[in-house]
């Protein structure tokens, strides 16, 4: 049977609304900052919904060349920033590797959507001739940027796109984690983007009735568990994490923020929208990710939730959590980051694995703000880190991704020890 190998996070980087490096995001997190603020993209007036957590002040020259930044759609351009921090934080420039052990698994939930919105109003203008441009489609594709991060740094293994809407980049990195330890690549490039801060994206949320419209106090928007929670703030960004062998990453000296212990994955097979009132498979998730990791729950110090601040999404989760770690509820913390960032949905997963592994890298618990009434109907018996981040001993920790469709996704990390 062939030995499974071990995998350890060496690099990481960060485009996101609460800052475009991996500092400004963890600090921010640690402050308990609230990225969500009037949209300022484009006129949203006629919308229910008329904020967002954008990201701020993004010069993707400080990535990629002018050219090269045309040929991207939003979403691709900040994957690629994100991409290059991840690079250049782990130190693989001077490792001197085969580049077909070097892959990207690279996730967006719906991939370039400004692209696509903006060639169909030139189409629609054009009194309906057919004046598309030739890069719609390599701009708008939700694999591209898997691609353009495989050329940017020849990376010439695996190469591929996930996408399961707001899970879509936990299951890329899931599937980055059995790459290394099934010993295909020996280093992989995995993460998430996305960019639907625009007309397009924002209408089809508003349709879905999906999203706050806490017009008049943005700021406080987002609050998970809140009896007073209306819907998500939508987000945008990326994150990407290098992802290597143990055995490479101790070859060449690398710095190791967190080993990538396990993952598990579930269905609802229940709503195209709605999560499994239950949450029995989001609970199966957990528990799944756990075996994988040959961790118990008691040994579970912190979990990133999904937390999207939804009145249907919540209860599920935080009952799951509840069932699964009964016996260890008085040492466990909980916290939901998206009501800092917003949510990235396509990008959620890479973000909040970040914020995860920093946790443990820093022992440090990011909090949950906005929460002022919990929820009565929730019955909470754990700690949410309400408010203020908490310093603590940290060696495991999980987080969870849902996505529309019922895709579930959960993953676990450790500190590295041994």
């Amino acid at each position: 049977m062939r030995e499974l190998k071990r995998a350890v996070v060496t690099g990481l980087g960060v485009v996101s609304p609460l800052g475009n490096s991996v500092e400004e995001f963890w600090n921010a997190l640690k402050q308990g900052k609230s990225a969500a603020a009037p949209i300022t993209k484009f006129d949203c007036s006629q919308f229910k919904t008329r904020f967002a957590c954008e990201v701020k002040n993004f010069d993707p020259s400080m990535f990629m060349d002018t050219k090269e930044a045309r040929s991207l759609d939003l979403y691709s351009q900040y994957a690629m920033a994100a991409a290059v921090q991840a690079f250049n934080d782990s130190g693989l420039k001077d490792a001197q590797d085969d580049p077909f052990r070097r892959g990207v698994v690279f996730a967006s939930g719906v991939g370039g959507l400004l692209t696509l919105q903006e060639e169909i109003s030139k189409y629609a203008l054009s009194g309906k001739k057919p004046r598309y441009s030739p890069f719609m489609i390599p701009k708008m594709i939700a694999n591209i940027a898997a691609g353009h991060i495989a050329v940017k740094f020849d990376f010439r293994g695996a190469n591929y796109g996930t996408v399961s809407a707001c899970a879509s980049s936990s299951h890329a990195l899931i599937d980055a984690l059995n790459l290394i330890r099934l010993g295909v690549v020996d280093v992989i490039i995995t993460g998430g983007s996305e960019a639907p801060v625009n007309d397009t994206g924002l209408g089809g949320f508003c349709a879905l009735r999906a999203l706050s419209e806490r017009n008049d106090d943005p700021a406080t928007a987002s609050r998970p568990f809140d009896r007073d929670r209306d819907g998500f703030v939508l987000g945008e960004g990326s994150a990407a994490l290098v992802i290597e062998s143990l055995d490479h990453a101790r070859k060449r000296g690398a710095r190791v923020y967190a080993e990538v212990a396990g993952g598990g994955m579930t269905a609802d097979a229940y709503h195209t929208t709605l999560p499994h009132p239950d949450g029995r498979s989001v609970e199966k998730a957990m528990e799944t990710a756990l075996n994988d990791s040959a961790i118990n729950p008691g040994e579970v110090d912190y979990i990133n939730l999904h937390a999207t601040s939804t009145p249907a999404g919540d209860g599920p989760e935080l009952g799951a959590v509840q069932r699964l770690f009964k016996n260890s509820l008085d040492k466990l913390h909980v916290s939901g980051t998206k009501s800092m960032t917003g949510h990235l949905l396509g990008g959620a997963g890479a973000l909040e694995a970040a914020a995860t592994i920093l946790s443990i890298f820093n022992n440090t618990i990011p909090p949950t703000i906005n929460t002022v009434n919990l929820d009565p109907a929730l019955d909470i018996k754990v700690d949410i880190t309400l408010g203020k981040a908490v310093e603590k001993q940290m060696n495991v920790a999980m987080s969870n991704t849902f996505g529309f469709g019922g895709q579930n996704a959960s993953t676990v990390f450790k500190r590295i020890n041994s």
